[in-house]
C-alpha cells in the first residue's frame, strides 16, 4: 500500500553500520502491506539495545527502536482486530522499514502488541512491551515455592522493578542489588534484603542474610550472572538477561533468555494491572522527541531507576 508515497516524517536515524551516533532527519513514511499496520507514534521506550539492534539487509538511514506507543492510522487490507483510531503499544523488532524512533512507524499486525487500556497514557504504554516481555519470559521457567526466594541482580532499573513485583505477588520473597541510593526505592516495591554491587563482599552480606542461599535469580546486568552463582543454592536456578552465560556448578541450572512461548496474553493482563494502580511502573525520565540522542546516552549508562521515554 503505496497511500504514503511522497510523505515525510521526523525520525532518530543510524546513517551506516559503522557509526555510533543517530540524528534527527526527514525521511519518508513507510508504506504498509496487507497484513501490517501504520502507527502514528505518540511515544517510545528507550533502551539500551536501541543504538545497535537492527535487522539484516537494511536501507540507510535506518529509524532506531523497537518499542513504542500511539494510534494505528492505517490497516493492511488483511489485517483483522485493528482499526484505526485503536491505541495500542507494541514491539517491532528486526522490521525493515525502519523502528519506532519516529513519527510512524510499520508494525506487522502478528507482532506483539498490546491494547492500550483506558485512562493509561501513551508514555506509560511505551514503557511496558520490552521490559514487560522480557521479565514474564525470564520467569517462565522458574518453580520456587511460596515463601521461596528470588535475587533479582539489577532490581532499580525499569526490568528489575517489575521482577520485584511480579516475584512477590507469586508469594516470592526478593533480594536484589542496586546502587545504595536505590535501596529503600527498591524496598518500597517488596524487596525485603537489598545489597550495594558496589560492596565487594556483597555476596556475603546476602548470604548472611539468607544462609541457605536463594532459589533462583535473574541476573539483569551485565557479568552478574557469574556473581550470581554465588549467592543461589546447590541445584539452584539461574536465569541470563544480561547475555553473559556462566558455566553451571553445584548442579544449578543456568539459561539465557528469551524463551519460546507467547507471553502476550500475560503482557496485557500486566498493562491492565498498571493501568489499575496495581503494579507500580516507574518512569525515570521523560525526554521531548527532539533530545532522543541525551535519553540513549543516558540509558547506556545502565544506571537507571525505572524507564526512560520519548514523547511526540
Amino acid at each position: 500500500m503505496n497511500a504514503d508515497a511522497g510523505r515525510t516524517m521526523n525520525a532518530w536515524v543510524k546513517h551506516g553500520p559503522q557509526t555510533d551516533g543517530i540524528d534527527l532527519v526527514r525521511v519518508p513514511v513507510p508504506g504498509i502491506d496487507d497484513r501490517e499496520l501504520l502507527v502514528k507514534i505518540e511515544a517510545v521506550g528507550v533502551g539500551v539495545h536501541h543504538g545497535y539492534f537492527f535487522p539484516q539487509d537494511i536501507t540507510y538511514p535506518f529509524p532506531i527502536g523497537i518499542e513504542a506507543a500511539g494510534v494505528v492510522e492505517t490497516a493492511g487490507s488483511t489485517v483483522t482486530g485493528y482499526h484505526p483510531g485503536d491505541r495500542i503499544a507494541f514491539v517491532s523488532s528486526l522490521q525493515p522499514k525502519g523502528g519506532t524512533w519516529a513519527e510512524f512507524a510499520v508494525v506487522a499486525s502478528d507482532s506483539l502488541i498490546l491494547r492500550i487500556p483506558d485512562g493509561l497514557g501513551f508514555a506509560t504504554a511505551a514503557a511496558v512491551p520490552v521490559a514487560g516481555n522480557t521479565i514474564l519470559r525470564a520467569m517462565q521457567p522458574l518453580t520456587i515455592a511460596a515463601d521461596g526466594w528470588l535475587f533479582v541482580a539489577g532490581g532499580s532499573g525499569a526490568i528489575g522493578t517489575l521482577a520485584i513485583q511480579l516475584a512477590r505477588r507469586r508469594g516470592w520473597q526478593v533480594a536484589a542489588s542496586a546502587s545504595r541510593q536505590n535501596h529503600e526505592y527498591m524496598m518500597s516495591l517488596g524487596a525485603t534484603v537489598v545489597v550495594d554491587y558496589h560492596d565487594a563482599d556483597w555476596p556475603e552480606q546476602l548470604l548472611r542474610r539468607i544462609p541457605s542461599g536463594v532459589d533462583a535469580a535473574i541476573a539483569i546486568q551485565p557479568g552478574t550472572g557469574v556473581e550470581s552463582l554465588g549467592v543461589v543454592r546447590d541445584g539452584g536456578h539461574v536465569i541470563t538477561i544480561s547475555g553473559d552465560q556462566p558455566a553451571s556448578r553445584r548442579g544449578i541450572r543456568v539459561q539465557p533468555v528469551p524463551f519460546p512461548g507467547d507471553v502476550r496474553d500475560q503482557l496485557q493482563e500486566l498493562l491492565d494491572d498498571i493501568a489499575r494502580g496495581d503494579v507500580q511502573l516507574v518512569i525515570e525520565e521523560v525526554h521531548s522527541f527532539e533530545n532522543g540522542d541525551a535519553a540513549l546516552r543516558k540509558v547506556q549508562t545502565r544506571h537507571a531507576r525505572g524507564k526512560t521515554v520519548l514523547t511526540l
